[in-house]
């Protein structure tokens, strides 16, 4: 793992917001920003923070790490919060990410099936363990060239660092991976939550979003 490097967030215009109503805003996050505040005064700058400014508070429902961008729901009051965090729960909430890979990866689709767990003693890493906690990815490859791999995740379960970590089991590290590759590959992590769909919590409809994988 690298040494961790300085925070220093995009410029908040890099945060754009997608869909707004009473209820819910979506928003594109780039890499490199948080969704939550971290711990000290120098990490306060988020997507949170900077959606709360810009639209009036809002209610953090769930979290996209900050090296990877895409798109991520805040409620705007707590009823709303509470009707999408049981959407998540209850695995009502379809996410597609697009990641880019080392190496050429062997198949069309697949899925993984590997339990994760947290490190008692080397926070924020997660690791591979058959006693932790179930997490299932679904993939699909988009693309190869001569040593990359582009492919579609689709996360049945939301642990930390999933996709990252199911990704370095086949042998195909991210791209940028700070954590579980090597991150001279490329300049970012490239892991995009590229579309999102879910029952609005006031409507019961369902809507979709989609934005464009920067990578």
């Amino acid at each position: 793992m690298s040494p961790p490097k300085p925070y220093n967030p995009p410029q908040p215009e890099a945060l754009k917001t997608i869909f707004e109503d009473e209820a819910i805003i979506v928003a594109d996050k780039p890499s490199g920003l948080l969704s939550v505040p971290g711990i000290g005064p120098e990490k306060a700058v988020c997507a949170n923070s900077i959606l709360s400014d810009r639209h009036g508070p809002v209610l953090t429902v769930h979290r996209l790490d900050m090296d990877t961008s895409g798109l991520i729901i805040f409620a705007r009051n707590k009823a709303a919060q509470r009707t999408l965090s049981r959407g998540f729960e209850r695995r009502q909430v379809d996410k597609t990410y697009q990641a880019l890979v080392q190496g050429s990866v062997e198949g069309e689709s697949g899925i993984i099936d590997k339990a994760i767990a947290k490190f008692s003693h080397q926070r924020p890493l997660r690791h591979l363990d058959p006693e932790g906690q179930t997490a299932i990815t679904h993939w699909t490859v988009l693309d190869r060239t001569n040593d990359t791999t582009r492919m579609s995740l689709q996360p049945q379960t939301g642990r930390s660092h999933q996709l990252r970590l199911h990704m370095m089991s086949l042998g195909h590290p991210i791209l940028g991976d700070v954590f579980y590759g090597d991150p001279n590959t490329h300049e970012r992590l490239c892991l995009h939550a590229g579309s999102l769909s879910f029952y609005h919590p006031v409507s019961e409809k369902l809507i979709s979003f989609e934005t464009e994988t920067p990578f």
